[in-house]
């Protein structure tokens, strides 16, 4: 099954420069940390921050193509987690309307996804592995949540993108 997320934030690591995409699942408050390159974090982060880069980036190339062959992006699936690496899935609805299925990086899916506004799904038995939950009693959630997101840079590994951390 399928659970719609959003993207909570960017975050990086100042320090060493990891950057990573947090999803959030609202319904019970878990977190999926997904590692991410410079580039596609930068990707992300502008679009959430609407800003534009001078020059159209991967994902606004994408989206461009995709709207000029007369299709949309419909949703954005992030399906497995193989040996601490995710994989997603684009989909499209092309002009006939018909669904077609691309596979992706989870950094350029989600970076795609938030330029287009298309809903993002995480499958369950990941969320359910991988995910991160607050303590519902705390009043300050905010600030617990952000002491353990730096707790995790102040570890610092070394993670190809779309890797989850090994200790996370």
């Amino acid at each position: 099954m399928m659970i719609p997320v959003v993207v909570e934030s960017v975050r990086m690591n100042l320090t060493n420069g990891q950057r990573v995409v947090i999803l959030k699942d609202d319904k019970l408050d878990r977190y999926l940390l997904i590692w991410v390159g410079q580039n596609e974090s930068q990707a992300i982060a502008l679009e959430l921050q609407n800003e534009k880069a001078p020059r159209p980036l991967t994902a606004d190339l994408l989206k461009s193509v995709i709207q000029e062959l007369g299709a949309r992006v419909a949703d954005v699936h992030v399906t497995d987690l193989t040996d601490d690496v995710y994989y997603a899935r684009i989909g499209l609805m092309n002009a006939q309307n018909e669904r077609l299925e691309i596979d992706s990086r989870p950094s350029d899916a989600i970076a795609l996804a938030v330029r287009t506004e298309a809903p993002i799904f995480v499958e369950e038995t990941i969320l359910e592995s991988s995910s991160i939950r607050l303590p519902a009693e705390q009043d300050e959630r905010l600030e617990v949540y952000r002491d353990f997101v730096n707790g995790l840079f102040e570890r610092g590994h070394d993670i190809e993108e779309g890797e989850r951390r090994p200790d996370a």
